[in-house]
């Protein structure tokens, strides 16, 4: 498939690229290999091949391949962003809980397993107290129960929330993870996100009056006149509210949706409502406004993995919005990814 791709012009070969395809080619192979004959008294389990965890700089064709993988692997595969994954474990959490089970991750990974024999997940990092409390648990329970995790990270394992609050008690997960998981690095010099803006301006900057002006002139462009009606979204029975929403298009203001304390359940239940997002106002951020800042990264990955068009108006262009302080590291891939939204095949159908 990807040669495919790559004759027809597609995708540009990547050295790097080509060295995590035969990873992912030789766990395809034993994904799809018939199961070994058992005695007919042997109760010794059926391991699941070891995953595959491919990590790399933002833009080296991590999800393309993992998405490529889920495409050619003839088994059942779940494909998900691993923040929306974890939001649904902790709604699945909560539900189970009520029902006073004393493990109430085991009937969770039991759903996954029941729905799937591969599990891809897609930018896996991990900032999220609750999430690093669980997340050992919950793969070590989905593993034994014969699911093969492949996942993308821009980490290696053991940076994965690094100075996080109580990390000693998430070191056993860093464990796991190379104990059922091969460790793949992709080793390569070029960011493919880069330079692959189109015509139709979506980014400006400054955000000053003739910002301002251009967010006006696509409002008006994409909404063809229709009157503004709210939008209402429920999320976890909250009501989440945009006044300007015509025609599948929210205009909104960076600090109504990251000035607030709004999560990746809230942002997920956006992408899924709207085509179009116009944010008005991005900030120059930095350590002074850093939970701004990470809701803001949140909002990206999902706008991103929706593949809804974001046009924006910023302080500066997206690699000098963030360049001191906590969460740098982090905020490169959010730079790429936003170089990459501008692009004119970058809306969903």
């Amino acid at each position: 498939m990807y040669e495919a791709q790559v004759r027809a012009g597609l995708l540009k070969a990547d050295p790097g690229q080509r060295s995590a395809l035969a990873h992912l080619a030789r766990l395809q192979e034993a994904l799809e290999a018939p199961p070994p004959k058992r005695g007919l008294f042997s109760r010794k389990k059926v391991e699941a091949p070891r995953g595959l965890y491919l990590w790399g700089g933002v833009g080296r064709g991590k999800s393309m391949l993992m998405d490529l993988f889920a495409k050619a692997v003839e088994a059942p595969v779940e494909r998900v962003h691993f923040h929306a994954f974890m939001q649904d474990v902790q709604k699945r959490l909560a539900e189970v809980r009520k029902s006073g089970v004393q493990d109430a991750i085991l009937p969770v990974a039991q759903a996954v397993a029941e729905r799937a024999r591969v599990l891809c997940l897609d930018e896996m990092q991990i900032t999220d107290i609750a999430d690093a409390m669980i997340v050992g648990r919950l793969f070590e329970c989905i593993t034994d129960l014969g699911v093969t995790v492949v996942t993308t990270s821009n980490r290696v394992p053991e940076d994965l929330y690094k100075n996080g609050l109580n990390r000693q008690l998430f070191l056993p997960f860093i464990a796991l993870l190379r104990a059922r998981m091969e460790v793949h690095a992709i080793a390569s010099p070029t960011d493919y996100r880069q330079g692959r803006a189109g015509g139709l301006q979506v980014y400006f900057t400054p955000a000053d009056a003739t910002a301002a002006k251009g967010l006006a002139q696509r409002w008006a462009e994409l909404t063809e006149g229709t009157a503004p009606t709210p939008l209402r979204l429920d999320v976890s029975g909250r009501e989440l509210v945009f006044d300007r929403h015509a025609a599948g298009v929210v205009r909104a203001d960076f600090w109504e949706l990251c000035g607030r304390p709004l999560g990746p359940g809230d942002f997920l239940a956006l992408a899924g409502a709207v085509r179009v997002l116009i944010l008005e106002g991005i900030p120059i951020l930095s350590a002074a406004n850093f939970n701004e800042a990470k809701r803001f990264v949140t909002l990206i990955d999902a706008l991103y993995e929706a593949r809804v068009r974001l046009i924006a108006s910023a302080a500066d262009i997206p690699e000098r919005l963030y360049i001191e302080g906590t969460g740098t590291f982090e905020f490169e891939r959010t730079a790429s990814r936003l170089r990459e939204m501008q692009s004119d095949d970058w809306a969903r159908d």
